[in-house]
């Protein structure tokens, strides 16, 4: 389940990083440039990791969950905006909070 989540998390990442530069919002969710270029990003690193193994797509799970996590903290204390970097909606903090929480779930809970 681990290399499989991190499959789809690569995918699907860079296909709205992807998408974001020719709509916003994608669906409901806000993007602007940074916020595009940080889903490929993310996207990349997460094919990397699963392609490499088990244990790096855990730590990738547990590292992206981390950062999520505080991003979607971030997002909702400074509501419409990640330090001023990128935007984001109350859509976009509640799936980060969703995501954040199934990467740790299945990062922490799944066998080293």
């Amino acid at each position: 389940m681990v290399k499989s989540l991190t499959w789809i998390l690569g995918i699907v990442l860079l296909l709205v990083g992807i998408a974001g530069f020719f709509m916003n919002p994608v669906l409901v969710f806000q993007v602007d440039t940074i916020h595009n270029v940080v889903h490929l990003l993310s996207g990349i690193i997460a094919l990397a990791a699963a392609s490499s193994g088990e244990s790096s797509s855990r730590l990738y799970l547990i590292i992206f969950g981390i950062v999520y996590g505080l991003v979607t903290i971030l997002g909702f204390v400074n509501s419409g905006s990640i330090l001023g970097l990128f935007s984001v909606n109350q859509a976009d903090n509640y799936l980060h909070a969703a995501i954040a929480l199934v990467c740790l779930g299945v990062g922490f809970g799944s066998k080293k």
